[in-house]
């Protein structure tokens, strides 16, 4: 998919990925047990998470009505990201 060539559209995607990396080397390294008070991972999470929303802005304003059908694909996979990393923070009970 072309489109996924703009940093746009990848970048929230790299975005979310990169969280859910932290999540999961913060598990293998401490286990599951949410910490005695917000760590490195968590800030992270606080300021990476918001910082997507206007990139996605920006790219669906400027996509969707030039490329429906591809750049509606591309949310979708943007929004799934972000939708595994709150999933996982949720199950994770942090």
């Amino acid at each position: 998919m072309p489109l996924l060539k703009r940093p746009s559209a990848f970048l929230p995607i790299a975005m979310s990925s990169l969280i859910l990396a932290l999540i999961l080397v913060h598990l293998a390294r401490l286990g599951p047990a949410p910490a005695a008070d917000e760590g490195t991972e968590a800030h992270l999470f606080q300021i990476v998470m918001p910082a997507q929303v206007p990139i996605v802005a920006f790219f669906a304003m400027s996509w969707v009505p030039r490329s429906p059908k591809a750049a509606l694909q591309v949310l979708a996979m943007q929004v799934g990201a972000a939708l595994v990393v709150f999933a996982t923070v949720f199950l994770l009970r942090w």
